[in-house]
């Protein structure tokens, strides 16, 4: 890996037709097939990544932004399903799934145990992206 892989979070995967599985949740903590374990993830078909929250801004409040999902649709996804903490403190304001409907992007927000059921589900047959947040 090189400096900005690490300091942006980056992390590969090699089957660009599909996106990756989510292998197992915990509090805290999530493995993703072929990117590693992490806390937080951004996953899209091709691919991943940590999601760093610091890059957009975002907070539990007002929760997932806009430029939190544009790596999922700069990547092909079509479907997204964005998490919102395993006690749903992260909040998905209206906007943001305005901005995915308006560009045609199915949208499912769940709890993240939820989400990740509906993600892995969607990932066998369809290119989809997630958010996940593994903790509150």
């Amino acid at each position: 890996m090189t400096i900005d892989e690490l300091t942006f979070g980056w992390v590969g995967w090699t089957d660009l037709n599909r996106s990756p599985r989510v292998l197992d949740l915990s509090w805290g903590r999530m493995e993703v097939e072929g990117l590693g374990v992490g806390k937080d993830f951004k996953l899209y078909p091709g691919g991943g990544r940590l999601w760093d929250w610091s890059l957009s801004g975002t907070q539990h409040e007002p929760g997932i932004q806009c430029r939190d999902v544009d790596d999922l649709l700069n990547n092909g996804a079509t479907v997204v399903v964005l998490s919102q903490g395993m006690e749903m403190m992260l909040q998905v304001p209206r906007t943001t799934i305005e901005y995915l409907e308006q560009r045609s992007i199915v949208v499912h927000v769940a709890p993240t145990r939820e989400a990740v059921r509906i993600y892995n589900e969607l990932a066998e047959t369809t290119t989809v992206g997630g958010l996940f947040h593994s903790s509150c």
